[in-house]
Formats: C-alpha cells, structure tokens, sequence
C-alpha cells in the first residue's frame, strides 16, 4: 500500500468559490492570502467573529520544516610554505539549509473552503523532486509571495488515507519542502519567509472520500 501511495499525484483544486488556481488572477489570490492572514489573526487574538471560518487545532508529532541561510566559507587552496597569501573574500554563493524542528503538539490552521489556497502539483513514483513540467503552475503564487506584504507562509502537503500515517506524513512533509525549495532557490524568496509541514492524511479535502485524489495536494496559507 506504501509503494501505491507513493505513485501517487499530491493534487487537488483550488477551492474557493472564485475559481480554480489556473483562473484567479494575481490579484485574486493576493487577496485571499491578505484575507487568510487577517483571519488567522483574529483567531489568534479570540475575536471569532472575524475569523471567517478558519479555526485553529493543536496536532501532535508534527515536524515543520524552515530554510536557513548558512554563511559562505572561503575556498581552501594549498599554498607553499613560506608563501605569504593575501586574505581571500569568500567566493561561494550564499546558501540555505533545511532544519527540520520536532514538535510534540503545533497549532495548525484549518482554512475554510473560501479561503483556502490547494493547487495540484504532481510527482513521479516514490520521489518528491519537483519536475520542471511543474515549475509554472507556481510561478503566479511566486510573484505574488515576492510583491505581498506577508511575513510568513507555511506551505502543507497533504495526502490522501492510503498507507500508513508515518509513511503518508514523511512523504507529504519531503513534497511540501520540494516547493519550499523552489520558492527559495527559483524565484528568490526569502528564506525566512516559508516554512513548510507535512500532514498526511489528518485533514482530508473530501472527508467523505478518504482515499479520493482530491486530498493529495500541497496548500499554502498565509500566516502573518
């Protein structure tokens, strides 16, 4: 069931009643980040009467994952003995790494079908490598990351109710962090800026369907 469940597509439609990912405009999805970001704050702050349906819930054993810049160290060349060398300035591009933080419990958020933000993104068997077929279904959500005001978002791959928890949340987290990366590396978002998690199956799309291709999917909300 494992090796099924890796064949599978991380996919779904964007659900908002505006239209699909394909069809709402930057501006369109600006908007509905600018929207997630209000209602998570007031939930944050009790004001449940502005929440807009988003609620939060604690989740346990969830690993988030974030990319950190590390500093670039000066090539090491060998140099005869007795040689004086002046100081070189590092060469090396700067880069980031992945740091994956282990949380007993994390509060999560639960998006309301009108706010939510779900775009299909599929994978190759068993792998979690972005293909490059896939790279301009995110470049719209890219310019918008880049041009709004929003300091955090949190990138959540999801899979359907096949497999086992372990397998379907370790999968799901990879994917999630495959676009964190491309975020990152392609289109020059902060670092800082993203962090990604991977919840498996514990909030299927289509409740009623567990297994229904509808809940394999990686969804992005804004945070703050």
């Amino acid at each position: 069931m494992r090796k099924m469940l890796a064949g599978l597509a991380v996919c779904a439609a964007l659900v908002p009643a505006a239209g699909s990912a394909q069809d709402l405009s930057e501006q369109e999805l600006l908007e509905l980040f600018l929207a997630q970001r209000d209602a998570y704050k007031a939930a944050v702050e009790g004001k449940t009467s502005l929440t807009r349906g988003l609620t939060l819930v604690t989740a346990e054993d969830v690993e988030i994952a974030t990319e950190v810049a590390t500093e670039p160290t000066a090539p090491s060349t060998p140099t005869p003995e007795g040689t004086e060398v002046a100081a070189v300035e590092p060469v090396e591009a700067p880069r980031t790494d992945t740091v994956v933080s282990e949380n007993a419990t994390a509060t999560l958020v639960k998006m309301p079908a009108d706010l939510g933000v779900n775009i299909r993104i599929e994978f190759a068997f068993d792998s979690a490598a972005l293909d490059d077929a896939q790279k301009p279904k995110l470049q719209k959500l890219c310019n918008v990351m880049r041009a709004a005001d929003i300091q955090l978002f949190r990138i959540i791959g999801h899979t359907d109710a096949s497999g086992s928890d372990d397998y379907n949340e370790r999968l799901s987290r990879l994917r999630a962090e495959e676009v964190q990366r491309y975020f990152v590396g392609d289109c020059g978002i902060d670092p800082g800026r993203l962090e990604a998690v991977g919840l498996g199956e514990r909030f299927l799309l289509e409740d009623y369907d567990p297994d229904s291709d509808q809940n394999r999917r990686v969804e992005f909300q804004a945070l703050s």
